[in-house]
């Protein structure tokens, strides 16, 4: 079995000895292009993941000899497993994906790499969005200095990266104006993760504008929704039960039956404080 044949399964049908594979394709300088990016992309996957991965995802980002390509995936790869990492704080050693050691050790490679201003842009752009998922003090001015920057393209890694660094409520509004579609779809995002109320009255537009034009932005904001959470909601999200597009009519049962447990929570807290 080749990478591409892999690569087109479902990650939980990968064969075993996939992790390996991986590995040996990243490590082997020789080996095809389209292969060692298809190792990278995948070695990131919950179901592969683990220190001697991520240690050679490192090796290949901070290798100024790797295309810049190459480098970019596998600062994106790391991605997932650091948010997993950040969050679970390694507390139930059956779901650790990366022991404390190396996860702090990348971290501080990540941010020792982003700072040297050598690597090329796009390497150093990935890598605040990879690292970013597990927030560190150094990422505030890197996020704020990303927003200020005269290119489209630091701006739409700052306002990616606002979804899991708090702080930017104000830029998060500013960016849901963007002609941009791009930076205007991850400020509906980073609205919703952040909670940004005040953000609703565009999200609530969205909802009853946008299906026909473009599914990936009207999913983002029934997403946004849900996050906000504000009663009102409930109206907008409901006409979208008429869609005629399945993916949106189950973003919108999940989403009103977060949201209904949600209330019920906050109503048996009222209930517990009177």
């Amino acid at each position: 079995m080749n990478l591409k044949e892999i690569y087109d399964m479902a990650p939980w049908e990968w064969p075993a000895e996939a992790g390996e594979m991986f590995l040996n394709v990243l490590n082997d300088k020789d080996a095809d292009f389209p292969d060692r990016l298809l190792a990278a992309e995948m070695a990131g996957n919950f179901v592969v993941i683990n220190d001697e991965l991520a240690k050679s995802l490192l090796t290949v980002l901070g290798n100024s000899d790797e295309a810049e390509e190459l480098r970019s995936s596998a600062a994106i790869a790391l991605g997932p497993a650091f948010e997993h990492a950040y969050f679970s704080e390694f507390d139930d050693p059956d779901d650790i994906l990366l022991s404390e050691e190396v996860f702090q050790m990348i971290q501080a490679s990540l941010n020792k790499i982003y700072h040297d201003n050598s690597v090329p842009k796009e390497v150093r752009r990935r890598i605040l969005e990879g690292s970013v998922r597990a927030p560190q003090a150094w990422h505030q001015e890197a996020v704020r200095d990303a927003y200020q920057s005269d290119t489209e393209e630091w701006r739409l890694t700052a306002v990616f990266c606002m979804s899991f660094i708090k702080g930017f409520k104000p830029q998060i509004l500013e960016a849901l104006k963007s002609d941009n579609p791009d930076i205007h779809y991850q400020a509906v995002y980073a609205a919703g993760n952040q909670q940004v109320e005040e953000a609703w009255p565009h999200i609530a537009q969205l909802l009853s504008s946008l299906e026909s034009e473009d599914n990936s932005l009207i999913l983002a904001a029934i997403d946004a929704a849900m996050n906000i959470g504000l009663p009102e909601a409930i109206a907008p999200l409901g006409d979208l039960l008429n869609s005629q597009d399945d993916e949106i009519i189950d973003a919108v049962h999940e989403a009103l039956g977060m949201m209904e447990a949600e209330f019920l929570d906050d109503e048996y807290e009222d209930e517990e404080d009177d």
